[in-house]
């Protein structure tokens, strides 16, 4: 492992990116962008042309940001949020045109909106991708997206569905009054008709199933206000452009690698934020991300990927620009060496252990994702989705595990939480959940939409640069009643290889995000303790019944993996003991390896 604050996917660099690059994988820009190419305002070809571009670096791996903390009690929030607001020409145009729709709009024989809000998400953001030695693609971005919701009818019953969840665009960056309004008007004015047709769709729809809705569509809120400091990003590119660009001109020392990429992001993000209830909130954040991905063949064409990446809210927690050369370095060192390890037996079922680089990934994709409270479709009967659907008030995991999920930390370790913040996308305060207590399931992370048993948000309504807000993951902590030390799990392991007869246990140190796919995992030999690297390994069911049933012990040693799949989050475990877990020989990703060799490196530099 090479930080707490690493993450790796089995994607190529130029599929990671920052703010900008998931945003306009889907939508076209109208006016934002600068970059290496064009230092002026870009005409819409060319932002097409960019958009392009940019959607070759779509989705993400992990990224980082930082919520500027305001000192004040929450009850002086109102009368600092008023002075911050009267010098702010955005936040004082949102409020305007929000008092003025909530006022006057209404569109005959429709009813009136019972409730609206404006929320913009303003980024300044510097990317700089790289490829064998050569920056591949280079952009600044100054740009302010723009997302309103109107609903019609009431918290019981409203337009929030399918086209009614909102309309979005990009707005002028100028601070020009008048221009803003009209915009902001005109976007209002085109989620209001989406609503009405919404509302009547959604109605229809609920015919079908003949039921009575159970839960109300919107949760109440209290307002707030909290207008803290605007971000900037100050950070200068060159040292990091620099970095990625000699990372990835290391293939002239490791022929054998076929594919070497390397991406900077740099941003700031400010979000804005206005309600018809009476919030006000402008939230300040910063994200600094930096990655590599890299890929070789073993000599029986087997595919080996590593693809570290470092995300932080501070420039000084990621690597130094020399030193992420040098991590590079070492990473493609191991890639090598990795083609040459053996590959795994056919089939194994024995203990696992994993350390926290592997085993954040699996709390992850195993708990995260299934303590989120998603209203499921209209029609189902299921309390939410996932797979702990079904199982509120059951037991999920071992009775000495709990998951907390706590947006309001905002350091592990002396390390920053990207998933912290105050005040989440709903405008709703955040707050430290309890999900899972002694193994018992008896929470879920919410927004402002209910499901059954559950009619409040408790401040879990996260929401990517340009999407609605949904239930999403702050920063989720895994503990143990009982932690024992990272090399008493490791010896405990042993005894287990011991008692069943096995020569080896296996250790995972890094896994692949999007699918659990073990990319450095060691055979650990019951005889003396050593560590063999390994490859081609798969597992057969790591799933939520493996980790209830089979997870036996938790270490002391948890760390901290900040990442963005859409949103910032935090997750936090210790290593992880399984007893029994089923690996096997994969049986893909094997291909035919280059029919002749890389040209002669001085050869070519000349």
């Amino acid at each position: 492992m090479i930080s707490g604050l690493t993450n790796e996917n089995a994607r190529s660099a130029s599929e990671c990116g920052g703010l900008s690059h998931r945003l306009l994988s889907s939508l076209t820009p109208r006016r934002w962008s600068y970059s290496k190419a064009a230092a002026s305002r870009r005409t819409p070809q060319v932002a097409n042309a960019t958009g392009a571009v940019a959607r070759l670096t779509k989705h993400i791996v992990r990224s980082s940001l930082l919520v500027l903390a305001v000192v004040v009690a929450w009850t002086a929030w109102p009368q600092r949020a008023l002075s911050a607001q009267a010098d702010d020409v955005l936040l004082r145009a949102m409020q305007a045109e929000l008092d003025r729709n909530k006022a006057q709009l209404k569109m005959e024989g429709a009813p009136a909106p019972y409730y609206l809000e404006y929320r913009v998400a303003e980024v300044n953001e510097y990317e700089a991708h790289a490829g064998f030695g050569s920056v591949t693609m280079e952009t600044r971005t100054d740009m302010r997206f723009l997302r309103a919701v109107v609903r019609i009818g009431d918290y019981k019953d409203d337009s929030y569905f399918g086209a009614g969840q909102g309309a979005a665009e990009f707005i002028g960056l100028d601070d020009d009054m008048l221009e803003l309004r009209h915009q902001l008007w005109l976007i209002t004015d085109r989620a209001y008709k989406e609503a009405v047709e919404a509302l009547a769709a959604k109605r229809a729809t609920l015919k079908k199933f003949q039921i009575e809705q159970p839960v109300d569509d919107f949760a109440r809120a209290p307002a707030v206000q909290l207008v803290g400091p605007v971000v900037k990003l100050d950070a200068d590119p060159q040292p990091w452009r620099k970095a990625v660009v000699d990372a990835t001109a290391l293939y002239r020392k490791y022929p054998d690698i076929q594919g070497l990429e390397a991406f900077v992001a740099l941003s700031a993000l400010n979000e804005y934020f206005v309600n018809s209830e009476g919030t006000v909130t402008r939230q300040g954040k910063n994200f600094y991300r930096l990655g590599l991905s890299a890929y070789t063949q073993a000599p029986d064409g087997l595919y080996l990927y590593r693809s570290p990446s470092f995300a932080a809210s501070r420039l000084e927690e990621l690597p130094a620009p020399q030193r992420f050369v040098a991590l590079a370095d070492g990473v493609l060192e191991g890639l090598v060496k990795m083609r040459d390890a053996p590959v795994v037996e056919e089939e194994y079922r024995g203990p696992v252990m994993f350390v926290p680089d592997a085993a954040n990934d699996v709390v992850t994709a195993l708990v995260g994702k299934n303590v989120l409270g998603h209203r499921p479709r209209p029609g189902a009967n299921a309390r939410t989705t996932g797979e702990y659907a079904s199982s509120f008030k059951s037991r999920v995991l071992p009775e000495f595990v709990s998951v907390t999920d706590d947006p309001t930390l905002a350091e592990f370790k002396g390390q920053t939480l990207i998933g912290h913040y105050e005040i989440d996308a709903e405008g709703v305060k955040a707050q430290p959940v309890k999900v899972i207590e002694n193994g018992i399931l008896i929470n879920y992370l919410l927004g402002r939409q209910p499901i059954r048993d559950f009619p409040s948000s408790n401040g879990h309504g996260r929401a990517a640069v340009s999407g609605p807000p949904s239930p999403g993951l702050g920063n989720l902590i895994l503990t143990s009643s009982h932690p024992v030390s990272r090399d008493d799990l490791k010896k405990r392991m042993l005894e287990i290889c011991h008692e069943q007869g096995k020569p080896y246990g296996y250790l995972v140190r890094t896994v692949a995000s999007n699918n659990l796919y073990p990319l450095v995992i060691y055979r650990v030999w019951e005889k003396d303790g050593h560590e063999e690297l390994v490859r081609g390994a798969v597992f057969k069911e790591l799933d939520t019944r493996a980790l209830r049933n089979n997870l036996i012990a938790l270490g002391d040693d948890a760390e901290p993996s900040n990442t963005i799949p859409g949103v910032a989050s935090s997750v936090i475990s210790p290593s992880l003991l399984f007893d029994e877990l089923e690996v096997k020989r994969t049986e893909t990703g094997k291909e035919k390896l280059p029919e002749y060799p890389p040209p002669p490196l001085i050869a070519a530099s000349k």
